[in-house]
């Protein structure tokens, strides 16, 4: 072998060196998908407010979407496309799971709680919001914890968390409460103010958010003693460990760094859109230690 020839075969074996490395920085089958279509698609509520939901011009808002805002410009990065475009396609309780396990959806950035159930069907990031499921009712229904709901038709979404603590309720203390799913919290909080059902399950902070929705929202009061405590996190395909950690990794920075608390001021202590109606919902020491020390666990 002369000299050129040599220099020529050192060359291709530095380009496939360099196009394997390339390669092992987007193993992940997701970010694969991404590269090759340019696009990323992201799953968002329609009405989740303050986490995910449309403002005034049908733009996706709100404290999920700016978490998972960091996580496409990670993305960019790892991927070194700037002019990535950004698909946004609305999700349901109902179908959230099926559109990420299909690939119609690259990351859920909404309003989904971490269950050890759903593991095996998804990847969870790491949490990023902690709530508590309670009631939303009228201030004169008289009713303050769940056992005034005995006989009365109350609210919740479908396929959710609360959904399956009602039914259980009704089953283990014999309530008889009339149990309806609604679509959505719009869904929900418009059967509510109708006068449809007597109260709406729902957790706290969601159900503060669709209050902020209502013609006059000094009428309705979040109650009771929480039924359980719902961790958040991003829901991703199942088994596509470079991504998770990918999105694990940018969630964590933001937490430690402390911009989260920029964030949370944003979102929960100043007013929102599309009322401008401030939640004054200071972050709980539970949120505060989660922000120290992030972590994927599941409460369940």
């Amino acid at each position: 072998m002369n000299k050129r020839q040599l220099t020529g075969a050192m060359l291709g074996v530095a380009m496939c060196v360099m196009a394997g490395a390339a390669l092992a920085q987007t193993a992940s089958e997701t970010l694969q998908k991404i590269a090759s279509s340019g696009v990323i698609t992201i799953g968002h509520r329609e009405s989740s407010i303050p986490f995910s939901y449309y403002d005034n011009d049908h733009n996706v808002i709100g404290y999920s979407q700016d978490l998972c805002n960091k996580v496409v410009d990670a993305v960019k990065t790892r991927l070194k496309k700037p002019d990535l475009q950004v698909r946004f396609i609305p999700v349901t309780s109902q179908n959230r799971i099926a559109l990420v396990q299909n690939g119609t959806v690259d990351i859920e950035c909404g309003v989904t709680t971490n269950l050890k159930a759903r593991q095996t069907q998804v990847d969870f990031s790491d949490t990023f919001f902690v709530a508590g499921t309670r009631l939303l009712v009228n201030r004169q229904s008289g009713i303050k914890d769940f056992a005034d709901l005995a006989g009365k038709p109350v609210v919740t979404n479908a396929g959710t968390t609360s959904e399956r603590i009602l039914n259980k309720m009704n089953n283990e203390k014999q309530m008889k409460m009339s149990v309806i799913s609604g679509k959505d919290y719009g869904e929900s909080f418009t059967m509510l103010q109708g006068g449809r059902v007597q109260a709406f399950m729902m957790d706290d902070v969601l159900l503060a958010g669709a209050r902020t929705m209502g013609r006059n929202p000094d009428e309705w009061v979040v109650t009771g003693t929480p039924q359980s405590f719902e961790a958040y996190g991003f829901m991703m395909k199942h088994g596509d460990t470079e991504f998770k950690k990918l999105v694990d990794d940018t969630l964590a920075h933001v937490m430690t760094s402390g911009e989260i608390n920029t964030m949370y001021r944003k979102w929960f202590e100043s007013p929102v859109p599309p009322k401008h109606i401030n939640f004054n919902f200071p972050m709980s020491e539970q949120l505060k230690q989660l922000y120290a020390h992030p972590n994927d666990k599941a409460f369940d």
